[in-house]
């Protein structure tokens, strides 16, 4: 009884570390069988989960309804990533349950909702995207950028609507000449709009139940999202110019139209300079002359000037950060600040760990050149010393005041002997 029951245990173990049971149409892969299971060839949807992870137990039935209803169409695998850590750090997992869809190369995240349905949905897109870039040589009618983002009837409100992000959404046709001739525009302008714009494309006959409700009549039909969250009559329609160009000029004159300027802040901890560098394409970062050599009303032109800047560069979504000379002596010296003096500029590229140095003037318009050319790709940029962020030390915020001068210390000299008292 003692040693059935022992084996029982085991089994109930075993089948809640691995979530799917053996009779599961969901593919067990591991670090092992990974690369020989998951071929070019085919499409494979892959959830990496943990074991413990509530979610990918809730996620669990409809995992596998999917694999059911997916059988001869594409296979549906899981990864233990507690176990199976190699093949999941290949794949830059670092939640649960995060999903991939692998077909040809590519790797794509599932970000739709996690349902068989919406899998369905994926693979079908997937199926679809083959077929077009067949047809049409190599180029789909959403656009072949992976930088467009493909929306469906059951992933269209959660993506759209629930986000704060602007948004614009084309809805094509797989057949429509114009859609054709659009893609590779529509995929020019998601790349260039990455990060400030998102740009979608629904094919409308795969999913006509959002093409109705937004009353497309025609393809390609481009809608209009603004920021925040939003509403179907959020919607409107747009009516520009159907270029890269002119598609990238109008999502950005919408973004500095609802963009507003960034805070200009002191660096007082790690946190602050990590969010301004790391969320951020690039971050400014100043350095101003000690509250002694320079008082509240010259260090505040100073700010004054950053955020002019700030203001004028705001579509760009840079951090924009600020500390006294010699409060952080790490991240001057890795940034080679104030061997030209105080104040000084550096701007740092934190995926790149690069940096570029203000070498003109600290006025508006020798930062505005410098700021100018680096956004165009132009200006010399150095490494990183020890290619990551430097550490800062915690300090107090500036109250805003003029500087007191340390007082010397009242000194009794009447106990005190001298020379001639010798």
């Amino acid at each position: 009884m003692i040693v059935y029951t022992g084996i029982f245990f085991l089994g109930i173990l075993s089948q809640a570390f691995s979530l799917y049971s053996s009779n599961s149409d969901v593919i067990e892969l591991n670090d092992s069988n990974f690369d020989k299971l998951v071929k070019n060839d085919e499409i494979w949807i892959v959830e990496f989960f943990a074991p413990w992870c509530g979610h990918c137990q809730q996620f669990a039935s409809e995992y596998s309804k999917a694999a059911t209803a997916l059988k001869g169409i594409a296979k549906v695998g899981a990864v233990n990533a507690d176990d199976h850590k190699s093949v999941a750090g290949r794949y830059g997992v670092r939640g649960f349950p995060t999903i991939k869809i692998v077909y040809q190369s590519k790797t794509e995240d599932y970000n739709g909702p996690r349902t068989a349905q919406g899998l369905a949905d994926a693979v079908v897109n997937v199926i679809k995207k083959k077929i077009n870039e067949k047809l049409g040589g190599g180029k789909s009618s959403g656009g072949s950028s992976d930088d467009v983002i493909e929306l469906t009837d059951s992933n269209f409100d959660k993506l759209v609507l629930q986000s704060d992000d602007i948004w614009l959404v084309e809805f094509y046709a797989p057949w429509c000449g114009h859609c054709k001739n659009l893609a590779p525009h529509w995929a020019e302008a998601a790349t260039k709009l990455k990060g400030k714009v998102k740009l979608g494309a629904l094919d409308a006959t795969a999913h006509p139940s959002k093409a109705s409700e937004y009353n497309v009549q025609g393809y390609p039909t481009i809608k209009f999202f603004p920021p925040g969250k939003k509403t179907r009559s959020s919607a409107e329609n747009y009516e520009g110019g159907r270029t890269s160009s002119d598609i990238v000029t109008f999502a950005l004159d919408k973004l500095a139209e609802n963009i507003e300027p960034p805070e200009i802040k002191q660096i007082l901890d790690e946190k602050t300079l990590k969010t301004a560098c790391e969320d951020h394409p690039l971050c400014v970062i100043s350095v101003l002359p000690h509250i002694l050599d320079c008082q509240a009303d010259c260090r505040n032109g100073y700010l004054k000037i950053l955020k002019e800047m700030g203001d004028k560069f705001k579509q760009k979504l840079w951090g924009w950060v600020w500390s006294e000379a010699g409060a952080q002596p790490d991240l001057e010296q890795a940034l080679e600040i104030g061997g030209f003096g105080y104040p000084a500029m550096a701007v740092i590229n934190a995926k790149k760990m690069k940096y570029s140095i203000l070498r003109g003037s600290f006025s508006s318009d020798g930062i505005n050149e410098f700021l100018r050319d680096l956004s165009y790709g132009r200006g010399s940029t150095g490494p990183v010393k020890g290619s990551s962020l430097p550490s800062v030390v915690s300090s107090e915020p500036w109250d805003g005041k003029d500087g007191v001068p340390p007082q010397d210390e009242d000194i009794d000299l009447s106990d005190v002997r001298f020379d001639d008292e010798l």
